[in-house]
């Protein structure tokens, strides 16, 4: 197997979002989740790009070394390396999991290392977190983590997380609230990852639509001074007419969110 310039190629996209999330984290949230939810076309492609973000962000926030953050992102990256074809497939069907398809889910983790280990990847923390990142872990402190089960948690998360927004042929994308909701589901354990999310994306990150509690549908612009609070304008009126140019709502003067409302509403 040989993929010419693999690993600077990688390294570039890696480039890529450092630039986009350190010039503008807001926009950068923006683009990662218009992609993921806007359409099923190259699911497998978009989904390890959304992860990526996703990491880059959290590693800044939980204050991950620069090491475990060099084998993070690519094992975003890389981690489904071996079911592409299958994972696009899988996004546009309408159908259940045949045996061969579950085998290959449960068999790819081992696949996309074996894959990498042939593109002459050598980091160890990379091909090890890409090997477990399915495996489930008992609630324990990050910080009382080894570097490998630390990043096979964030990576596992984000790639559940990441999957939960994203729409099927079978299925509507879910808004980030409640693909957060159904991470927290049956999780006593306050952990330290999903609360990053949610610091770092927000409840409402940016380009969502909301219901206010005055009637209007309004979008999020950027973060605001905490999750559920975040730079809204109006862009629908209570009686369901377009507002153009859509009214700005100042900090201290803003309606109350209601809800989330997915892409397809």
């Amino acid at each position: 197997l040989h993929i010419p310039g693999f690993s600077s190629k990688l390294h570039q996209i890696d480039l890529w979002l450092q630039d986009l999330i350190t010039q503008d984290t807001d926009a950068a949230l923006y683009l990662i989740f218009q992609r993921a939810s806007s359409t099923t076309v190259g699911y497998s492609a978009s989904h390890a790009v959304v992860c990526a973000g996703l990491c880059h962000i959290l590693a800044k926030a939980l204050k991950l070394s620069q090491s475990e953050r060099d084998a993070l992102i690519p094992a975003a990256l890389t981690m489904n390396i071996s079911m592409t074809v299958l994972q696009n497939q899988l996004a546009e069907q309408r159908t259940p999991l045949n045996s061969h398809q579950i085998d290959a889910i449960k068999q790819h983790p081992v696949g996309s290392r074996q894959i990498l280990e042939r593109l002459m990847v050598q980091d160890t923390l990379w091909l090890e977190t890409v090997q477990n990142h399915h495996m489930v872990l008992p609630p324990t402190p990050l910080a009382k983590l080894q570097p490998l089960a630390r990043l096979v948690h964030i990576l596992g998360t984000v790639d559940r997380y990441a999957a939960l927004i994203s729409p099927r042929k079978t299925r509507s994308g879910r808004s980030v609230t409640e693909s957060l909701q159904i991470l927290q589901q049956a999780q006593e354990y306050a952990d330290e990852v999903k609360q990053a999310l949610i610091d770092v994306v927000g409840l409402y990150p940016p380009g969502t639509y909301v219901q206010l509690d005055n009637g209007e549908i309004a979008v999020v612009l950027r973060h605001g001074k905490t999750a559920n609070d975040p730079e809204i304008a109006s862009v629908i009126d209570r009686d369901g007419s377009s507002l153009y140019p859509p009214i700005w709502h100042l900090e201290g003067r803003r309606p109350t969110i209601k809800s989330a409302l997915a892409r397809s509403s």
